[in-house]
């Protein structure tokens, strides 16, 4: 396929590897960001050569970058950054100078760098991704775990530290080392952060008033986009890290009102534009210089791996305080290096620090690197899950007192910890058990519940918290085969105990009901609650809106008691779901037919009167 110069080439080529790519990934379980980096090999010049020159289209991929990073600074108002200012300034700060001191070390001493090239090697290689570990983090649902935390409090740091690494590249060269132009860019870079906070904090918010006002969708996202493509504009003219620059921009904008119209307008670009950074770092690949190479750069990707994992678990366990388990974790997920070090060594090479050929052996490392963290991490993930499921627990959360409780909580999630403080308010005991540390932990730390670490199906475990003759046990984990193995084996064991039981869905609660428990929906409750806010909203009386929510209740439970003669029947449940809803709709008008004329009255007008009002 012939190479042209158009945008709608390259588009069709990005968007095509994207949906062939990431899809083929998931289903093989090697993560999205390892689909867009193999694709971005494949399309670029050293494979298929559909897109020759992937310098063209950095720009545009790093923007992916840029709008992750103003996303995140409007999720992180100043007050919450200064709340978070240990794990950023403590764990982050110490994180990039001992991981940039050990690496500049092995430079200049091991591989016979000059010690400017190994300040700016070392520093460059602290950095980890931002974009691919935040990533990884939601695609393994664990952003708001203790590493996950951590981790995200890091690369914020290493983001920052970005300003002024970058800053100090030009000093440093000898191509600008004695021209005044160091301090040309300080001026720059004080000049370029000085117009966005002020910009932020004083032109912003007008901007969006006045363009609130016009109605217009497409104006909203255009003023999105041009908040964070300017800024990032400005960045680059002050040679500092675009990213910092949009994260900036969103932290000012954090308290606004206007932030979750700027996050929804944002987002969807966010998403494709990531996918493209990685693409992009994929097309980076040099594959001659590895198949030149191969011991040496494998070698070296390898190594960085190796030196950076236990000096960021180092970081994490004391400093940090995080246990083993979630330090290494840690580790495995910064580990690698990132996209800032390309624009550092990149300006390294501008400026006589290092040569073309260095320069393309780092970045190929980086880039290897960035390949090999999710096959590492999938590679480990049954290890890791064992090793959680075995880690040692503190004795305080397996000595469980004998207080004679009158119920048992089995998850201490979302619906197991509201029912745990109802029951508490009233001085109800109980007895909760959880197989979660950290949730364990987190919980004892905020309510001060009674929560133990242990399965209550194994054999003394209630014995020992003295709960054999509880009247109840509430099962209120989010995972419905535990839900229903649980509610089997306590219903035979303990006949006596009366089973409430957390259900996913109609299906389930057919399953609950065989085995004698008392199934609770999940979301039912929440949605009629849901219904009722719009009706409130719609104008409807509060009699009016009871009698609809109750009549709705009634009659869903009743549908759903006769399913329960033939729910393993999908023709037949989908037979009285069909006739259920043309029932409800008949009993609806005839509810209003018969409340309209007792609301006129009430009123002191008819129909008629209102109408000749208007």
């Amino acid at each position: 396929m012939p190479e042209t110069s158009g945008l709608l080439h390259a588009s069709v080529i990005f968007l095509l590897t994207a949906v062939l790519m990431v899809p083929l990934a998931k289903r093989l379980k090697l993560g999205a960001v390892l689909g867009y980096l193999l694709g971005g090999v494949l399309i670029g010049p050293s494979v298929l050569g559909l897109i020759s020159q992937p310098d063209s289209i950095s720009q545009l991929s790093e923007l992916g970058v840029v709008m992750l990073m103003f996303i995140i600074g409007l999720e992180l108002s100043p007050r919450r950054l200064w709340v978070m200012r240990r794990a950023v300034f403590g764990a982050g700060l110490a994180q990039v100078l001992l991981t940039g001191l050990v690496l500049g070390v092995i430079a200049w001493q091991g591989f016979g760098q000059g010690w400017k090239a190994a300040v700016i090697i070392g520093f460059g290689l602290a950095l980890s991704s931002t974009a691919m570990g935040l990533q990884l983090l939601a695609e393994r649902k664990e952003m708001s775990s203790p590493h996950g935390r951590q981790a995200f409090a890091i690369l914020l740091f290493q983001d920052i530290a970005a300003i002024p690494l970058i800053a100090m590249v030009p000093a440093l060269g000898t191509a600008q080392a004695n021209s005044g132009a160091g301090a040309v860019q300080l001026l720059q870079v004080a000049a370029s952060i000085g117009l966005v906070v002020i910009g932020g904090r004083y032109l912003l918010r007008p901007l969006f008033r006045i363009v609130a006002k016009t109605g217009l969708q497409e104006v909203s996202t255009a003023t999105a986009l041009l908040v964070v493509m300017g800024t990032a504009y400005l960045m680059e003219w002050a040679h500092v890290s675009m990213a910092l620059g949009a994260f900036l921009a969103g932290m000012l904008l954090a308290d606004s009102e206007y932030r979750h119209e700027l996050e929804s307008q944002i987002e969807p670009f966010k998403g494709l534009l990531l996918g493209l950074f990685f693409i992009g770092v994929g097309m980076s690949a040099d594959l001659s210089l590895l198949l030149e190479h191969p011991v040496l750069i494998v070698s070296l990707a390898l190594l960085l791996l190796a030196l950076k994992l236990p000096l960021l678990a180092l970081v994490g366990r004391h400093i940090g305080k995080l246990d083993g388990m979630s330090a290494l974790k840690l580790g495995l997920l910064l580990a690698a290096g990132g996209e800032f070090a390309f624009v550092l060594f990149g300006l390294a090479r501008d400026n006589g620090l290092f040569d073309s050929q260095l320069h393309s052996i780092l970045v190929l490392t980086i880039t290897l690197s960035m390949a090999l963290t999710p096959l590492i991490l999938l590679a480990l993930s049954k290890v890791l899950t064992q090793a959680v499921a075995s880690r040692p627990v503190p004795p305080e959360y397996s000595d469980i007192s004998d207080n004679h409780p009158r119920a048992v909580i089995v998850g201490m999630g979302r619906m197991g910890q509201i029912v745990a403080r109802v029951l508490r308010a009233q001085r109800i005991p109980f007895v909760a058990f959880e197989t979660e540390v950290d949730t364990i932990s987190i919980t004892r730390k905020i309510d001060n519940i009674a929560i133990f670490y242990g399965d209550p199906l194994r054999p003394g475990v209630l014995r020992s918290a003295g709960a054999e003759q509880a009247e109840f046990f509430i099962v209120a984990t989010d995972n419905p085969d535990i839900n229903l193995h649980m509610t089997e084996t306590v219903r035979a064991r303990y006949p006596h105990m009366k089973v409430i039981s957390r259900a996913r869905n109609r299906q389930h609660v057919h399953k609950l009901w065989d085995l004698g428990a008392m199934p609770v929906r999940e979301t039912f409750h929440s949605s009629l609650e849901m219904c009722r806010r719009v009706m409130q909203g719609l104008g409807l009386k509060e009699e009016q809106i009871e009698a609809r929510i109750r009549r709705f209740r009634e009659h869903d439970e009743k549908v759903l008691m006769e399913q329960h003669q033939f729910y393993d029947d999908e023709a037949a449940v989908f037979q009285t779901a069909r006739q259920a809803r043309a029932e409800l709709e008949t009993l609806f008008e005839s509810d209003h037919m018969e409340q309209t004329p007792k609301v006129l009255l009430a009123d002191g007008h008819t129909d008629a009167k209102e109408k000749g009002t208007r």
